[in-house]
């Protein structure tokens, strides 16, 4: 597959991870809580996908590894927020342990991306 192709799934995998972060925001409890966490999670889980966009069309490498590690960054804190979710019972383990495995796999993504790009 092209670099291109490639960078292109990556940037949808990471809409489409955005699109259920938004949707298990929407479905936690409007407990104080829930409302907390519904927003931390929006804020960290829907800014990979635009981070990744401006990494695609960065203007050198190292702007490029600053903002795919930005991507990396919100991606390792949603994975928290997930967690969190999970282990205080505001969600069925269950309906989350698709997106945990997907946000692990973005994060894998991701690091080898920025060490493939620091070697450059």
């Amino acid at each position: 597959m092209p670099k291109a192709d490639k960078a292109t799934e990556i940037e949808e995998r990471l809409i489409d991870f955005a699109v259920r972060i938004i949707k298990v925001a929407d479905a936690l409890p409007k407990s104080p809580a829930g409302k907390h966490i519904a927003g931390q999670l929006l804020r960290s889980g829907t800014s990979p996908a635009p981070n990744y966009a401006e990494a695609r069309g960065a203007e050198s490498n190292a702007d490029f590894v600053h903002k795919l590690k930005i991507a990396l960054k919100e991606l390792n804190e949603s994975s928290v927020w997930l967690r969190m979710i999970c282990r205080a019972g505001l969600m069925k383990v269950e309906l989350l342990e698709d997106l945990i495995d997907e946000n692990q796999q973005l994060c894998r993504i991701l690091n080898a991306s920025v060490k493939t790009a620091k070697q450059k």
